[in-house]
Formats: structure tokens, C-alpha cells, sequence
């Protein structure tokens, strides 16, 4: 049995989600989302004052304080998940770290062990956990927040790319796996989003290559086809897509979310 669509296409009252790196950024506005359409979000994030901060604008979310990158963390987040719900509907994986912008031969192990540890590692902690709560649901979803890096290669943010891809690989396995359990499996591959991320990102490649940032800015907006940054809210409504009846039929799929990206720089969100 699926979940009722409204007349305006949002996803029925009540679903549980859990978005992971949900008190700030992307995940954020993700979660805000769900809320507004009257889900019940659980959020983790790393920052306890993120945490406090999302709580205070969003009295009626839950969160916990989680590196998903540490299996015990995670066996919290889902330990207080369970207690406080009994059940989740969608899994919205979403943390992730930008990792070193170095040639390869100039990565320090740790760096590359890091970038992969929340990126990808963090990710199959969440969906183990998440899957046996799925698998009770009537409507259960797994969200993976790749990037238009997973799509490309990416110079000088190989571990970056590395893990972009590997959730791509990712998402279509447990599409597989889960489909016949009426679990839908899908990544959303976001462009540049606009923001604070992106501005500083722009002022570090301006100074590391001589240039002004109005020059470095035209570049990324060249590199789409829409010659535009997409913002936190783009993806977050695509999320919201993916978790109605409206995307009921779609699975294993990796969902450019960026103007049609022509080719990369060396910067992703």
C-alpha cells in the first residue's frame, strides 16, 4: 500500500524521516521541507549547536548528535530514533565533506581515510540500520545525496569523486536488493548550490590561481548548460519528489539536480 498523494502532489502527514547531517546546509532545507509538509523529521548532525539552532527554529523535529562516520554514533542515532518513533519511512543520506583539493600524489592517507569514512563508510552505517526499519514500511525510501562529481571526473578531488561515484554504485545495488520489498533506491547529483559554501570556494580558487572571483564564478556558471547555480531548495524538492507517490515508480536512479552540467572544474558543492 503506498502513501496517499495530496492535491497539491506533497507526500501524506505523518512519514517518518531521518536526514542525516540535517541541522545545517542542504540537509537543512531538506528536513525544513519534510516538516512543512507535515512529515515527522529526525535529524543528526555532528554540530551540537547546529542542532540547537535547527531545534529552536523547529520545535517539533527530533535530533541526535552523530558522526555517521563512527558505527556506535550511529547505532545511537538509530537507538533514539527508534525509541521516540518505532519506525522510518525515509532514509535521506545526506552527510558529506568536501575532503582535500590536492593533486593526488599530494594526499595525505588520512585526508583521502576521512573524506571516504563520512562520505561513503557513514552512508552504509545509516542504510544497514535503516533497512530492517524500511522493510516494515509502506513507503519506504532510501535518499542518497551524491553530487554532479559522481557523474565526472573531478581534478585534484579524487577522494571527493571517488565517494560521489561509489554511492552511484551504491544506490543502484540496494535498488536492487530492496526492490522487492517496495523500497525505492535513488541518488540526487546536485550542482554548485549557491551560498556561503560556494562564494567561499569561489575566493579560494580566485586566490590560488590569480584570478578575481567575478572570473572564477563565470566559469562555474559556464560549465551548465542553464549557466546557473541551483539552490538548497532545488534539491531538497527533489527529495521530496522521490519520497511521494509521485516518484513511486522510480528506482535506481541518479538524479542531475544542476542545470545540465557540461564539465567540472576542480570544485563541487
Amino acid at each position: 500500500m503506498q502513501h496517499k498523494i495530496m492535491q497539491d502532489g506533497s507526500i501524506h502527514p505523518g512519514l517518518v524521516i531521518l536526514v542525516t547531517a540535517g541541522a545545517s546546509g542542504i540537509g537543512r532545507t531538506i528536513a525544513e521541507t519534510f516538516l512543512s509538509h507535515a512529515s515527522r523529521v529526525h535529524v543528526c548532525d555532528i554540530d551540537s549547536s547546529a542542532i540547537d539552532d535547527f531545534l529552536r527554529a523547529n520545535p517539533g523535529a527530533s535530533a541526535s548528535v552523530a558522526d555517521v562516520s563512527d558505527v556506535g554514533m550511529v547505532d545511537s542515532l538509530f537507538n533514539d530514533l527508534e525509541e521516540r518513533y518505532g519506525a522510518l519511512d525515509v532514509l535521506v543520506n545526506n552527510a558529506g565533506v568536501a575532503g582535500p583539493t590536492l593533486p593526488l600524489e599530494d594526499i595525505e592517507p588520512a585526508d583521502w581515510d576521512r573524506t571516504l569514512a563520512i562520505n561513503l563508510h557513514g552512508h552504509f552505517y545509516c542504510a544497514r540500520r535503516a533497512i530492517p526499519l524500511l522493510k516494515k514500511s509502506a513507503a519506504g525510501s532510501i535518499i542518497e545525496i551524491s553530487s554532479s562529481a559522481g557523474l565526472f571526473g573531478c581534478p585534484s578531488r579524487a577522494p571527493y569523486a571517488a565517494s560521489k561515484w561509489a554511492l552511484i554504485g551504491l544506490t543502484k545495488t540496494l535498488a536492487m536488493e530492496l526492490g522487492p520489498f517496495g523500497i525505492r533506491v535513488n541518488a540526487i547529483c546536485p550542482g554548485s548550490v549557491e551560498g556561503r559554501r560556494i562564494e567561499q570556494v569561489i575566493e579560494f580558487e580566485a586566490h590560488e590561481q590569480g584570478r578575481t572571483p567575478d572570473e572564477i564564478r563565470s566559469t562555474y556558471l559556464r560549465q551548465t548548460s542553464m549557466r546557473q547555480f541551483i539552490s538548497a531548495q532545488d534539491v531538497a524538492n527533489m527529495a521530496l519528489f522521490l519520497a511521494s507517490d509521485l516518484g513511486k515508480s522510480i528506482s535506481g536512479q541518479a538524479m542531475g539536480v544542476d542545470g545540465h552540467t557540461e564539465s567540472l572544474s576542480n570544485v563541487m558543492i
